[in-house]
């Protein structure tokens, strides 16, 4: 039987429906054809409109040469990322089972859609990548116009304009306020250090994890969190204001207001923790659930520490009794670490993932699970080209009839 073959036009940010109202996948000769010249003529400069033509340029080519060929068009999100592989993922599933294609011919106008390749190599065989280039007279025109055309889009203009112009407003209320300097540069400082270490998915995550439902208990533990966390801030200054009265040391004065902020944040903390476990546990992450139970614990320590560095600073113990509640902590540390390996093995054990399904969280088939070393927290994924790839158990974000890893 000759093998099935889809000639593939990928949108990926969903141009076509922001412009013309039309709905991804489109399939058959007719309709791309339809949909590719009313895309041109709402937006001539858009290059999604070329993809579309070349499809059906390079459709009826191979339909001179061959039988069995198909043509569709996929779309993506607007917002590109997890979103967009997402939809471009459920599209590419629904495609191969209405079609019962067996391989494809990526089109593409561009880098932006070639991280696509992956989803439809694990569900399709790739058979060629089509590149399509706009044909522009001067290099510089040709720039000029892709600069402008890109900054129409959300999400650069965000980048761009958005930005700027809350830095301009930090510096004109921090002005307005008497406040200085120093308090927009230090927010710079917060961003630059939660963009350049990849910390914003997990605040997102977090913040998406927060789940403000009344139905949902974790709730009062998060709600709990945020006036523990105001009520700590509150007293921390209270000490700090009555403090001056008896000493002008930078230092004591600081650690007067850690000592009465930590005793709330500590609380603030683990009700935070608390809520996320339950979340997790809803959603059937256990493995998640267990490293917020080990945070709980190492947060306890650490602020701890810093509880009883602040009372030494200030005065308040010997230290002597600092050095002994220092290896008291210490110790409490490795108990938590022993503590966390002993039940993820536990968990390990308990989930049964040899032989299971590994996809990583777009969807993409990674491989099957041919064991698992509960004790070094490792398991190994055997891939469909005889390669082995090792996981750490922490990446695994759901388990069922198959796992699911970040």
């Amino acid at each position: 039987m000759a093998e099935r073959l889809l000639v593939l036009a990928v949108d990926i940010d969903n141009d076509l429906y922001r412009k013309t109202r039309i709905n991804g996948p489109v399939i058959g000769r007719n309709n791309n054809l339809s949909a590719a010249s009313k895309l041109a003529l709402a937006d001539p400069q858009d290059t999604d409109g070329n993809v579309m033509f070349e499809a059906v340029r390079m459709y009826d080519e191979l339909k001179k040469s061959r039988e069995g060929v198909e043509i569709a068009t996929i779309t993506g999100a607007e917002k590109e990322g997890f979103v967009a592989d997402r939809e471009i993922a459920r599209q590419i599933d629904l495609l191969t089972d209405r079609l019962k294609v067996d391989a494809c011919v990526l089109v593409t106008d561009g880098a932006s859609d070639t991280h696509v390749v992956p989803l439809l190599k694990s569900r399709l065989k790739v058979d060629a990548v089509d590149f399509v280039r706009m044909k522009q007279a001067p290099q510089l025109e040709n720039t000029y116009f892709t600069i402008i055309e890109k900054l129409r889009e959300p999400h650069y203009a965000r980048i761009v304009f958005g930005i700027p112009a809350i830095l301009l407003l930090l510096f004109a209320l921090s002005y307005y306020f008497g406040l200085g300097w120093q308090l927009p540069v230090a927010l710079i400082g917060i961003y630059l250090i939660v963009k350049g270490f990849g910390l914003e998915e997990y605040f997102l995550e977090s913040f998406r994890g927060f789940g403000f439902s009344i139905d949902r208990l974790s709730f009062l533990f998060y709600v709990s969190s945020i006036i523990f966390f105001v009520l700590g801030v509150i007293i921390g200054y209270a000490d700090l204001i009555t403090s001056l009265q008896t000493t002008t040391d930078a230092l004591v004065l600081v650690s007067y207001f850690v000592e009465g902020f930590l005793l709330l944040l500590a609380v603030s903390l683990v009700a935070y923790l608390i809520g996320r476990m339950i979340d997790l546990e809803h959603r059937q992450m256990h493995f998640k659930a267990i490293n917020e139970g080990v945070y709980i614990g190492y947060s306890v320590v650490a602020l701890g520490l810093v509880f009883i560095t602040a009372s030494w600073i200030i005065g308040q113990i010997y230290f002597w009794q600092f050095l002994l509640f220092s290896v008291i902590a210490i110790v409490l540390g490795y108990g938590i670490a022993f503590m966390s390996t002993l039940l993820k093995a536990r968990a390990i054990e308990s989930s049964k993932l040899k032989n299971k399904n590994v996809l990583n969280d777009i969807g993409a088939y990674i491989g099957k699970i041919t064991n698992v070393d509960s004790k070094r927290g490792i398991m190994k994924v055997k891939t469909d080209y005889g390669s082995t790839i090792s996981f750490d158990i922490d990446r695994i974000t759901s388990v069922s009839d198959r796992v699911i890893v970040r």
